[in-house]
């Protein structure tokens, strides 16, 4: 199996189907949920309530990818052009060179039961740090079959919160978080269960008052990483040599950790990539955005989530690391056809295996738009993208749309106005 089928974005999508097929990626039993545009309105209404329908994103593949040695196609649910083409370009860019190394950390989440307006807090602390092994065994009888499959209680944490935000009463509070092992589940459910069913006992314990019991989506036990190496040949252009590249690439990264609101938009950037997979699998995107940028801000600023530099030798050295709550089961993934079929496409075994793929493609993501900044710019490579969907919008026909596009990229203006021009000037008669 390989995830490099050369000219496979020349293929119209039946034939695309047809070229997975034949380089091992998808089995047939997986293709009727592609060919019949998936979920079903009686699906939808099983999923969420008041449906009146369902809403479609184009749902694309990334090619080209080699990760940790193995050949991906990753699944991609966007509708903002220029992406996957990105992501694809840049997979193979790195496949000369090895490709991404990628892991991710086991699936520990948070939850957390707060205890509010407490006189002391240094007391409150003691009482449940005595209590201890108490509320282990009791959190852990919870959930014993997520503890068959390799999951679990992890721990127990409490912190002291204040809330002193000036000329405010001040408050104190105690939390006390549970660390549990969802293994290849997102966990929200149960560790939302988790701290309800504990609170009671959390209450006896310390005679405080329960104020919150709920999951945190700042997943910092939840960790994904992804590299990659790149040498100044790998980054040229026609017109930039490498090492000037590689140098911007560098340069625009460090833009990006002393400003955040530079940062702002290169973090937008990585997650266009893992949003995309994230939807793509049926994982919760909101979730992993809030806890994403939650983590970018743990210094006190806002900073990137990819790290860029040159190293001696003059490679460049990309990396990232942030926290990617995904899961493989429950959910959407029980419901959804074509997340079902997503997921049999990319191949994984386990929501690690998910989330260390997504970490690639998000930095994958974040070295085409550095590399498009250090070179010709971003706008120009993303209009060529778009002037598909300005023809469309011009009023042309399936048949007419790659002709008015091609005239949009010769002519370097992409208005619908030009488009209209190039639309009226194909169907002129001849002469």
């Amino acid at each position: 199996m390989t995830s490099r089928i050369p000219g496979f974005y020349r293929l119209p999508p039946e034939a695309r189907l047809a070229a997975l097929q034949e380089h091992g990626r998808l089995p047939a039993s997986e293709l009727e949920a592609y060919r019949s545009g998936g979920l079903t309105v009686e699906q939808a209404n099983v999923m969420v309530e008041n449906v009146i329908s369902t809403f479609a994103l184009p749902n694309a593949v990334a090619v080209n990818f080699l990760i940790n040695g193995h050949d991906r196609v990753v699944p991609m649910a966007v509708e903002e052009p220029s992406v996957v083409a990105a992501v694809s370009n840049m997979a193979r860019l790195t496949r000369a060179a090895g490709g991404f190394e990628a892991e991710a950390d086991p699936s520990v989440m948070i939850s957390q039961i707060q205890l509010v307006d407490v006189a002391d807090p240094d007391a409150c602390v003691r009482r449940l740090e005595a209590a201890r092994d108490r509320l282990f065994a009791l959190a852990a009888a919870v959930h014993p079959r997520l503890q068959a499959r390799g999951g679990g209680l992890r721990g127990l944490e409490t912190r002291r919160v204040t809330y002193d935000e000036p000329g405010r009463p001040r408050e104190d509070m105690v939390v006390l978080h549970l660390l549990l092992d969802c293994v290849d589940a997102m966990g929200a459910n149960m560790l939302n269960t988790l701290a309800e069913r504990l609170a009671p006992h959390v209450e006896t314990i310390t005679g405080e008052r329960v104020g919150l019991r709920i999951l945190s989506n700042l997943a910092d036990r939840r960790l994904a990483r992804a590299r990659c190496r790149l040498e100044p040949e790998h980054l040229g252009t026609a017109t930039t040599d490498g090492r000037l590249v590689a140098e911007g690439i560098a340069s625009a990264w460090r833009f990006a950790w002393a400003d955040p609101y530079r940062a702002a938009t290169h973090n937008k950037g990585v997650m266009n990539g893992i949003d995309a997979v994230a939807i793509a699998t049926g994982n919760d995107w909101r979730a992993i955005e809030a806890g994403a940028h939650a983590w970018c801000c743990r210094d006190g600023q806002y900073r990137p989530m990819t790290r860029w530099e040159i190293a001696p030798d003059g490679a460049l050295h990309g990396s990232i690391e942030l926290p990617l709550q995904m899961g493989t089961v429950g959910g959407p993934i029980r419901v959804h056809p074509t997340v079902r079929s997503n997921l049999a496409l990319l191949g994984v075994q386990s929501a690690r295996e998910l989330s260390a793929i997504a970490a690639a493609v998000g930095l994958a993501q974040n070295l085409g738009a550095l590399r498009a900044l250090a070179t010709d710019g971003i706008q120009r490579g993303h209009m060529r993208m778009h002037a598909r969907t300005v023809a469309a919008t011009a009023g042309a026909e399936r048949h007419e749309i790659e002709a008015v596009s091609l005239a949009l990229v010769e002519s370097g203006d992409f208005s619908v106005e030009r488009a209209r021009a190039a639309l009226d000037a194909l169907r002129a008669p001849a002469g």
